[in-house]
């Protein structure tokens, strides 16, 4: 099995409440990891990780309302941080697209809402899909919210309805013919829409 080099958050977005930020930073106490958090003047917050090679990776969170929200990238090789960023997205509901760097080739990960939905293998310059997430019974929904063909045929009928009582009033033959070729038209439509 090939051995990943370093994950890569390209795009990270988390929003969390502060209550969600408290729990989001004894996530990584928990597990022992070295961190200092930083309280800036205008409320917004910088998480520090420390990894095992000293390496520093920094979540700036901008405090926007009741809300922190942390949009940025960082590289983490060490395989802790990677799991608890992976659960921290997860947890949170938060959206990211991680680039798992292996020697010869790089998975891309894009989470929405805390869930994978897409998986791509990038290799010499060539993608394949892996895995990505259908919502079947969302598709299913909007197919079956669809009316407009419904609504289309209620339209044609009005219309056969009308042309059909102007045709039984009008007595000239000449305007009577332009009324059954219009009927005919509209009678095709209704046949295709209703097959």
């Amino acid at each position: 099995m090939a051995m990943r080099l370093a994950t890569e958050y390209v795009k990270t977005c988390l929003q969390l409440t502060e209550a969600e930020m408290a729990m989001f930073i004894q996530m990584f106490v928990d597990q022992q990891v070295t961190l200092q958090v930083k309280i800036l003047d205008n409320g917004n917050q910088e998480v520090v990780l420390m990894d095992d090679a000293g390496q520093e990776i920094v979540l700036s969170f901008e405090l926007h309302y009741d809300t922190y929200v942390c949009l940025g990238s960082c590289r983490i090789r060490n395989k802790t941080l990677v799991n608890l960023m992976r659960k921290a997205v997860s947890n949170f509901k938060g959206s990211a697209t991680v680039h798992r760097i292996y020697e010869t080739y790089i998975m891309v990960y894009e989470y929405e809402r805390g869930s994978v939905v897409r998986i791509v293998e990038s290799k010499d310059g060539l993608e394949r899909i892996i895995y990505e997430h259908k919502d079947t019974l969302g598709l299913l929904e909007s197919l079956f919210r669809k009316d407009e063909v419904e609504q289309e045929i209620v339209r044609i009928k009005s219309q056969v309805n009308n042309l059909l009582d102007l045709r039984n009033d009008i007595r000239e033959l000449a305007v009577r013919e332009q009324i059954d070729e219009r009927l005919s038209k509209l009678t095709h439509q209704l046949f295709v829409l209703e097959a």
